[in-house]
């Protein structure tokens, strides 16, 4: 069977599956349709400082082609974390990974302080979704220089390998790579959900309660791709591909634009198995297309104006 394994930085996984923040739970609540054996890595519901009771219902959508969520980052506190979860994931047989979402640096740098000691967690994701309440006007995913400042803080604060979530609502996600490697990011995460509206046109009534929310599923599977791909370009470090995810084709192709991994997100509502599943159909379609080595599809994808150069267009002639 091919070698499966994948290096992110000094983490080793036994396979590039990974679940998605927000998705799976907090840690094992899915261990029966999927044991934690069978995937690279679990990545937990962002845990933030203090306890949040999110946004006001309705806070999902069904849509035709995924799901649009305003959840609003609901938990129960860091303490909680520590206290009931973590105990629990000592028994994880995979890489676990905490995401961890603040309002400012000194939430963010205070969170990952308390997780450094915590030999449970691998690493740290840290959620550059949140909105940034020190100015009250740009989420920390679209300033790159904000987003490498809460970066260097959470470096200072942790030993821990750390993976900056990046957001596709921006006009170059690759300066947002950029900045967050230079901040002292150990990888990233590409991406969080695209915004999106549903609305029922006869009541006017939103599909969520906040009006907009945050789209994911098959639908932003191009898009998430494409934003992979500019985070890869622009970076050295690891990019863990993240959106749409339905199929094994769907994994492999967040590798061939040189992805290390990926993370299944909105396909384990409805199927809480699906990482596992994807584990083993990735496998197969690695063996019916002859290769080895997982390693063998990362970053295999070509330019196609490489082999094909732009014709010369007609009745003009080439510059000297």
């Amino acid at each position: 069977m091919p070698n499966l394994e994948v290096q992110l930085g000094d983490l080793l996984a036994r396979n590039p599956i990974f679940s998605a923040s927000g998705t799976f739970g907090h840690g094992l609540e899915m261990q029966q349709f999927c044991p934690s054996s069978s995937l690279g890595g679990l990545v937990s519901k962002t845990v933030t400082l203090r306890p949040r009771g999110g946004n006001p219902a309705p806070r999902l959508q069904e849509t035709s082609s995924g799901l649009i969520n305003s959840i609003g980052l609901e938990n129960k506190g860091l303490d909680s974390y520590l206290e009931h979860v973590l105990p629990e994931m000592a028994a994880a047989d995979c890489l676990v990974i905490t995401n961890i979402g603040g309002h400012s640096d000194t939430e963010f740098a205070e969170l990952a302080a308390r997780l450094d000691q915590q030999p449970e967690v691998h690493a740290l994701e840290i959620n550059l979704s949140c909105p940034n309440v020190d100015d009250g006007k740009l989420p920390l995913s679209t300033d790159p220089a904000r987003a490498a400042q809460v970066v260097t803080g959470v470096r200072r604060a942790t030993s821990k390998p750390i993976f900056a979530k990046l957001s596709p609502n921006v006009t170059r996600i690759g300066e947002m790579a950029a900045a967050v490697e230079q901040g002292g990011a150990d990888g990233i995460t590409a991406v969080n959900t695209v915004l999106g509206l549903a609305v029922d046109w006869r009541t006017g009534q939103p599909g969520v309660a906040t009006v907009q929310g945050g789209y994911s599923g098959p639908g932003i599977h191009p898009i998430a791709l494409r934003c992979a791909w500019e985070c890869v370009q622009a970076t050295r470090i690891p990019v863990i591909g993240c959106g749409g995810i339905v199929e094994a084709r769907d994994v492999l192709a967040f590798l061939s634009v040189g992805c290390n991994a990926v993370q299944v997100g909105t396909r384990s509502f409805a199927d809480p198995s699906a990482p596992a599943r994807l584990v083993a159909d990735v496998e197969r379609a690695l063996v019916e297309a002859g290769f080895e080595d997982v390693h063998d599809v990362i970053g295999n994808i070509r330019d196609g104006r490489d082999r094909h150069p732009r014709p010369r267009p007609a009745g003009r002639e080439a510059c000297s």
